[in-house]
């Protein structure tokens, strides 16, 4: 029996060794573009395009004279030389897979529509108080249609569509990464005009010919949103409106290689076009004019001066925990502390990039405890309200036809200042691992509206197209009315909607409505009620931009820019925003999002008003003290020197 297990652990020893053998073997070697030789030029990238065939494959070369040309694939024409499935890992395209640790929850896409009275928080990453665009009936290929105008693509746009969804997403083609997006340098790159990116596939449903539309040297014209199911895009059909490229012919050179303005880093403006930021002052209209750029940027830095990656675009996010689930060398080093702050033993490097090193004369250490560097130098100055903010991937911001009301929906509040919730780090059988941070920062807030099922006392939205289907009928037949970008929803009007999803075989459970931190039910008798509930608190997500210079930080001035009992830090008001008419006028304290005790922070703030008062008491009282002591030391100077005197 011995050596009968003897040889089947040599056997199985030996069986592991050839696979691993045969896996290293497999190994895919290192593209052109992978490797860099050391030389911080850009290369200069004059190459072939190729287009997608039918099948999937690489097709033949594009050349000058191609006739009917289809659009060039970033995945073969980029991947000749770049690595393309380990650019698709990069943090903005993994989102899809849920192996990768979701980190600290950021911004949400936002489904919205005022009509049904909904915004809610959508992600494929698990960030508590998030949901799956599944949840809402939205498909990957609806939801990139939806939300593709502000994604460089990949993620959800390149998984393979089912059902009806596989026949259009035939005609529309897979929305690859568009490298473009971030990587072209040339000053006509088309992402928000009408021809452009944004509208080629959240209009056009124009996936495929999206990364040409955007090129500065190719145009595309059609839509493939109006191509029926059976449209065949690879055998043009001279059919009306049908998607079709013309490239500009004298972009070729004679060995139909094509010039990219690419570089290596990446523009401040491209950045700009997915993560801009407008807070509205006092809810009007505020021009971008008028607002002052982050003080990184104005002392010349660049947005991937910070926010760095290599080959696999594992990009750098900048918040202290996250060296805890990023392989990036430098996570550590390009947060504030990392950049700002002596770092102990090794090799210096705090003062990276020009970094002053700041002192901080007279602030008490426990503020280092409590706050993050944000809290004092980042957004907008604490008010006595938090006002409107838009976003540029809320409210497509950057592309035609923007609604530029102050109150356009979706509402997003800000600066609120919160605890940090937990860094989610890993997820173990379904179990969410965190590093808890509860440090004050300031946040973005999403109060959600949605209509919801209650099914075993777990609550969760109901499907946009039965909401559609069901509650639209009851708010057509009457007469709203609008303020702050919302109908006036009535509470008559969520009890007859709730009533009509009900009574909707579609809704397996308890129909509610999540809106205003409240849930809004029938009880048996079918009267509306309402209670607080945690489903329908606000979602809040950390901002970090724009910085301020320390000039303009919070407690320059003195202890009372924050500890003042007016003070916008503790004390500003935080708006429920809500379509439902009774809440409107409803506001929460910032001290309840800081959970603090708000007894023992308002008399802390009420203490500064004599705190003038009692220095100048303590100085006086100080002298007095002094004065007796020095007096009744020079008598004891006396005592002694008598005592002397009298021994000689």
């Amino acid at each position: 029996m011995n050596r009968a297990a003897l040889l089947l652990g040599f056997f199985c020893l030996l069986i592991f060794g050839l696979f691993a053998i045969a896996a290293e073997s497999n190994k895919a070697e290192p593209l052109l573009g992978d490797e860099g030789d050391g030389s911080m030029k850009t290369p200069i990238h004059i190459i072939p395009l190729f287009p997608e065939t039918e099948d999937g494959e690489k097709g033949s070369q594009i050349k000058a004279d191609t006739n009917e040309p289809l659009p060039f694939s970033t995945r073969l024409t980029c991947g000749e030389c770049h690595s393309y499935d380990s650019i698709k890992h990069g943090w903005h395209f993994n989102a899809v897979d849920s192996n990768v640790p979701p980190g600290r929850q950021g911004q949400p896409w936002i489904y919205f529509d005022s009509k049904l009275c909904t915004q809610i928080p959508l992600s494929y990453r698990k960030w508590p108080g998030t949901y799956k665009p599944e949840q809402l009936g939205l498909s990957d290929f609806k939801f990139t249609g939806i939300f593709g105008r502000h994604m460089p693509g990949g993620g959800p746009g390149e998984i393979k569509a089912k059902g009806t969804d596989g026949a259009r997403q035939f005609v529309s083609g897979k929305l690859e990464i568009n490298c473009l997006v971030c990587h072209d340098g040339h000053y006509g790159l088309n992402l928000g005009s009408v021809t452009g990116y944004s509208v080629q596939v959240s209009t056009n449903q124009n996936f495929r010919w999206a990364a040409a539309a955007s090129s500065e040297f190719a145009e595309v014209s059609g839509s493939a949103a109006q191509m029926d199911d059976f449209y065949d895009p690879f055998r043009p059909a001279g059919v009306r409106n049908e998607p079709k490229v013309t490239y500009r012919k004298e972009v070729f050179s004679v060995k139909n290689e094509v010039l990219f303005d690419l570089v290596r880093e990446v523009p401040n403006d491209r950045c700009y076009y997915c993560h801009s930021n407008l807070h509205q002052e006092s809810n009007n209209k505020t021009e971008k004019w008028t607002q002052d750029e982050d003080i990184h940027l104005t002392a010349g830095l660049k947005c991937v001066d910070c926010h760095r990656n290599g080959l696999d675009h594992n990009i750098i996010r900048g918040y202290p925990e996250e060296e805890g689930i990023s392989d990036n060398p430098l996570v550590s080093s390009s947060t504030c502390q990392g950049c700002h702050l002596p770092d102990g033993d090794g090799i210096p490097i705090a003062g990276r990039l020009g970094a002053p090193i700041p002192t901080h004369p007279g602030i008490p250490s426990v503020h280092f405890d409590k706050l993050t560097c944000t809290a004092c130098h980042s957004g907008p100055w604490p008010r006595e309200e938090a006002v409107y903010t838009k976003t540029s991937r809320a409210h497509r911001l950057g592309t035609p036809n923007v609604n530029k009301e102050p109150d356009a929906l979706p509402h997003i509040l800000s600066p609120v200042l919160a605890k940090q919730g937990g860094i989610i780090t890993d997820i173990v059988s379904g179990e969410i691992q965190t590093i808890q941070d509860e440090k004050l920062a300031p946040h973005k807030v999403l109060w959600p509206s949605f209509w919801a099922v209650i099914d075993n006392n777990e609550v969760k939205p109901i499907q946009i197209s039965i909401v559609e289907k069901v509650v639209k009928p009851v708010f057509d037949k009457l007469e709203m009315t609008y303020r702050y970008g919302w109908p006036q929803l009535t509470k008559e009007m969520i009890q007859n909607s709730i009533t009509a999803l009900s009574k909707n075989t579609s809704v397996k459970g308890k129909a509610a409505y999540v809106s205003a931190g409240k849930l809004y039910s029938l009880d048996d008798s079918g009267t509306l009620t309402e209670q607080e509930h945690a489903i329908a608190q606000p979602y809040l997500w950390p901002l970090a931009h724009n910085v301020r210079p320390a000039a303009q930080a919070l407690g320059v001035r003195y202890c009372t820019d924050c500890h003042e009992t007016k003070s916008g830090f503790f004390f500003g008001k935080v708006k429920v925003d809500s379509p439902v008419a009774d809440e409107w006028q409803s506001t929460r304290k910032m001290i309840e999002f800081e959970d603090l005790k708000p007894f023992y922070t308002k008399a802390f703030a009420f203490s500064f008003i004599f705190r003038p008062w009692m220095k100048i008491i303590c100085i006086c009282c100080s002298l007095v003290i002094a004065g007796v002591l020095l007096l009744y030391a020079l008598r004891a100077l006396m005592c002694i020197a008598k005592i002397f005197g009298k021994g000689n």
